[in-house]
């Protein structure tokens, strides 16, 4: 269970200041910034929805771990809201040459950065730099470790809602590898807070999590059994470097055979549950690629409403910078 980081994500006004976790943020303000981001939304082949509230602020992306759909839906949500946007190369930063990170966070406050959107494999990465930046500085966690990824989390509650809003009566089946998944700890908080009726995570035995992880969750160990008239059906992205190198981790084959999303397997959710993917996804492996492409996939649908939801809150973010 990851850290409660109330206190340090909201300045002494009540203002979100930090965006580091999604536990201890409450239904009303997920559905302010769910409603924030429905309105960065257009049709395809439409212009995208640009501001300028966010003319003259600087955000830098520091992704010291590889990124290509977070990163690249911060960089644009940065720059339809008018920032100027930096993206720190992992490969060739200064901290991979063996600069603390903190000399690196000092270097971009001095060059007037001010929201650090951070990505680490490290637990308390971006609460570490929260705490050691200036006050007029904001940091968003995008992607720490295996405990948290609140703007996933977020999107992943957006793309729900649009297809079903009634959460209570509503039951969300997340299958893969739970226990190193910071996707699923994320989405099973936002759904949490607001009053899921069941949630249910779905894995072999030896990438189950310990309960105490997921309070109120159920566990399963059977595809059929959790998939049983599901609306939500989420496959999480197995790390094939993992599969096969793990005691009681099956092998491809059969991991596909006994916990992969198919045609076949959906047939014990609800005949109009959806199928959702964080990515990138292992086609044949945790989903079938008719399944990805089908007509109950909302798998680009969670892409589009990532750049949204990341245009959602930087613009929180920067009203509050403006406000002070």
């Amino acid at each position: 269970m990851q850290p409660d980081y109330s206190k340090l994500q909201f300045d002494n006004k009540g203002n979100l200041r930090h965006f580091l976790s999604l536990k201890g943020i409450g239904s009303e303000l997920l559905n302010q910034l769910l409603e924030d981001a429905e309105k960065y939304l257009t049709l395809p082949g439409s212009m995208s929805v640009r501001s300028k509230s966010l003319a003259g602020r600087t955000i830098g992306n520091l992704f010291f771990e590889p990124s290509t759909r977070t990163r690249a839906s911060f960089d644009l949500a940065g720059r339809r809201l008018g920032a100027d946007v930096l993206n720190l190369d992992v490969n060739t930063s200064s901290r991979k040459k063996g600069e603390s990170i903190l000399d690196t966070i000092y270097t971009l406050q001095a060059m007037h950065v001010d929201i650090m959107v951070v990505r680490d494999a490290s637990d308390g990465v971006p609460a570490y730099i929260a705490r050691h930046v200036d006050d007029h500085i904001s940091v968003l966690n995008a992607g720490e470790s295996d405990i948290s990824h609140p703007t996933q989390g977020l999107l992943d509650l957006m793309t729900i809602r649009q297809h079903n809003s009634d959460f209570k009566n509503m039951i969300v089946a997340i299958v893969g590898d739970i226990q190193h998944s910071r996707v699923a700890m994320s989405t099973a908080e936002a759904l949490q807070t607001m009053g899921i009726g069941e949630l249910r995570l779905i894995s072999p035995a030896a990438l189950t999590p310990k309960s105490n992880r997921f309070p109120g969750a159920f566990l399963y160990d059977n595809l059929a059994s959790g998939l049983k008239d599901a609306d939500v059906v989420m496959a999480l992205r197995i790390q094939r470097e993992r599969i096969g190198n793990l005691d009681g981790v099956p092998g491809i084959d059969e991991y596909y055979a006994n916990y992969g999303i198919s045609n076949e397997s959906l047939k014990h959710a609800k005949p109009d549950a959806i199928v959702m993917h964080p990515g990138p996804m292992n086609r044949g492996i945790e989903i079938e690629g008719s399944v990805a492409d089908g007509p109950r996939s909302v798998i680009t649908k969670q892409v589009t409403n990532g750049v949204a939801v990341r245009m959602a809150v930087l613009d929180r973010i920067g009203k509050m910078m403006n406000e002070r």
